[in-house]
Formats: C-alpha cells, structure tokens, sequence
C-alpha cells in the first residue's frame, strides 16, 4: 500500500493518509462497527478502553482471513461526544504506531448507538495479496 499525501493540500492532522493506493491483485475484507464490547459481554469504560476492544474485535476479523492491522488502509470511527475523541485518538494512533504506509482515517461524532454506555465505533478496509 502506499500513502497520498500530496504537497498542494494541508497536511493530515494526525497519524493517517490523506489516500491510500492499493495494488492490483488485493483481496479486500471490509469490517462491520466494531462497539467495545468484550467477548464475555463487559463494556469497559471510556472511549480509549472501548476503541482498545474495538480494534481488538477488528484485529480477530481480519486473522480470519489471514490478515492484520498491517493490512488495514482505511479505519472509520464514530464517537458520540467530542470528549471522546481525544481517547479514541490514543487508541487509534497506538493501532498504528509501527506503521509506514499510514491508512486513511475518518472520525464523526454521531448522536448515539444501541446501548448508552458504547461511547466508540471502529470499521475498517484491508487489503493483502
């Protein structure tokens, strides 16, 4: 993958591209919204907490298909209150710190999901050989 970030724009805010190119020959796996929502049912609290599970949800989804956050070039994200953003942020840059090639990013502040106490939603798009 490689990052578009061109000279002519202002550059991204934060750790992410402003396009990503993929090769041709990719296979591309698309995640649903990710809550954090832990396997045995808890909810932590906070948005870093909750986007630490969420991307934890992601990272099994794409070990299923036989990929990882390496592979991930666009990562979407909702938080319901603009306090959060700086948590999920944390959550979010730590994802991916050891990366080069940076994905594109998105972050909306909606009005709420299913349950109250889910403050964060992540869905992503990888692509591997």
């Amino acid at each position: 993958m490689k990052s578009l970030n061109p000279s002519r724009i202002a550059p991204p805010f934060a750790r992410y591209a402003h396009g990503v190119e993929i090769p041709a020959g990719h296979r591309i796996v698309r995640t649903s919204g990710q809550l954090g929502q832990q396997a045995d049912g808890q909810v932590p609290d906070g948005a870093e907490a909750q986007a630490r599970v969420c991307f934890g949800n992601i990272d099994a989804i794409l070990a299923q298909a036989g990929m990882s956050a390496a592979d991930v070039f666009n990562i979407s994200a909702f938080v319901t209150d603009r306090a959060h953003m700086a948590g999920y942020m944390t959550a979010r840059d730590a994802y991916v710190s050891d990366r080069v090639a940076l994905p594109t990013s998105t972050l909306m502040i909606v009005s709420g999901f299913t349950r109250p106490e889910f403050v964060v939603e992540v869905e992503v798009w990888a692509a591997a050989p």
